[in-house]
């Protein structure tokens, strides 16, 4: 030991101006993180809501598929029996195509609304 100190005595207030530099940068961090989890459980909260409205959707639109499809095979066999005119089948038969048009929209919808609910979730990022 030679006797020289390698730390001044005095730092003008350097060591303490850095101490509290140091606890800011921390609480914004904190702070930072914090907004990060509240906004993951909101987009996870958002996400299990649209799943459950959509899969309502979904059911409802099933089962008017299937009464549109009756309406359209009904129309059919009055048409073919002389009881309606041809009109009648094109309109249930557009009628059906628009319902099923409606539910693959709905189920397209809930495939999208299932990856978000996954990336939500931290299963990955595009």
């Amino acid at each position: 030991m030679d006797g020289s100190a390698s730390l001044p005595i005095f730092d003008w207030g350097a060591r303490s101006a850095n101490v509290r530099l140091t606890k800011a940068r921390a609480d914004e961090l904190t702070a930072a993180y914090q907004r990060a989890v509240q906004g993951a459980f909101q987009e996870v909260s958002n996400a299990l809501v649209a799943r459950r409205s959509l899969a309502e959707q979904a059911d409802l639109l099933v089962r008017t598929v299937a009464a549109q499809a009756e309406l359209a095979r009904t129309a059919r066999q009055r048409y073919d029996n002389g009881i309606a005119i041809y009109l009648e089948v094109l309109d249930a038969e557009r009628n059906l195509f628009a319902a099923e048009q409606q539910l693959i929209a709905v189920r397209s919808a809930a495939i999208q609304n299932d990856v978000s609910l996954y990336t939500a979730l931290g299963g990955g990022s595009y």
